[in-house]
């Protein structure tokens, strides 16, 4: 992770289960030259594929705290999608105790709330098993399911990852005082807008909700949308906006 510009705000983005940068390669365009895409990328994936995955929240999240401090040198906004999004809200509760002092906003996507407890217990299903689920969320592309070498060198970081959400529980510390906007798919079997909503719980400051079309993986269809919300609230949070009331849907 490095920084490449100088623009004003940079957004940190946490990846989903068996993701990595290249999840938001294309946001960096999308949310223009005001706002610096930094793609955090966990070990065991892409470049950093031959490193151990972590499976606690507990252990991954004091050295990514510390990777994470010397980028927040400026004002910063945290985005996570599923897994993401339980890794990014203990990064910004991580950073508020610090000296980079609280995000100027929290994005939460496709996630329960952390005082629900996480669905199942997948990593211990079996290879076929695994890879059902994940295709039927549309996790999976299909051509990637013709290459079975490159499944197999996919599927430990998968289960990896699931073991790091599914034992996920909150931990201890203060509830945020920064803006929390949660962002969902209207027809995400595993997360009904209503779960979302109650990140409601996980701040002192404003709270909004917006769902958009499609299922878990709602954010490429919707990515034009949701770049525009992202870069409307962090020109909000900037002072670029007007502020509205303690909680606001969309």
């Amino acid at each position: 992770m490095g920084g490449l510009d100088d623009a004003p705000v940079r957004l940190f983005c946490l990846p989903h289960a068996g993701g990595g940068a290249a999840s938001y390669l294309a946001w960096r365009e999308r949310l223009g030259p005001d706002v610096e895409v930094l793609a955090v990328v966990p070990p065991g994936r892409e470049a950093r594929h031959r490193e151990e995955p972590y499976r606690r929240m507990a252990e991954l999240l004091p050295p990514l705290t510390e990777a994470v401090v010397p980028y927040a040198d400026r004002p910063y906004a945290i985005f996570g999608h599923s897994l993401g999004a339980a890794v990014g809200y203990e990064l910004a509760r991580a950073l508020s105790a610090g000296p980079a002092g609280p995000p100027l906003c929290l994005f939460v996507s496709g996630r329960r709330a952390p005082r629900r407890p996480a669905l199942g217990r997948r990593h211990l299903m079996s290879d076929q098993e695994l890879l059902s689920v994940l295709a039927a969320l549309g996790g999976m592309p299909e051509e990637l399911l013709g290459h079975p070498d490159l499944i197999r060198l996919l599927l430990p970081l998968l289960r990896a990852d699931f073991e790091l959400s599914e034992t996920y529980e909150q931990l201890p510390g203060a509830r945020l005082k920064c803006p929390v906007l949660a962002l969902g798919g209207a027809a995400d079997p595993e997360v009904p807008p209503a779960q979302l909503a109650e990140w409601r719980h996980v701040t002192t400051g404003t709270f909004g909700l917006r769902i958009y079309r499609g299922g878990h993986f709602y954010l490429t269809e919707a990515l034009p949308e949701l770049a525009r919300t992202i870069g409307a609230e962090i020109g909000r949070t900037m002072g670029l906006a007007p502020a509205g009331n303690n909680e606001r849907s969309y």
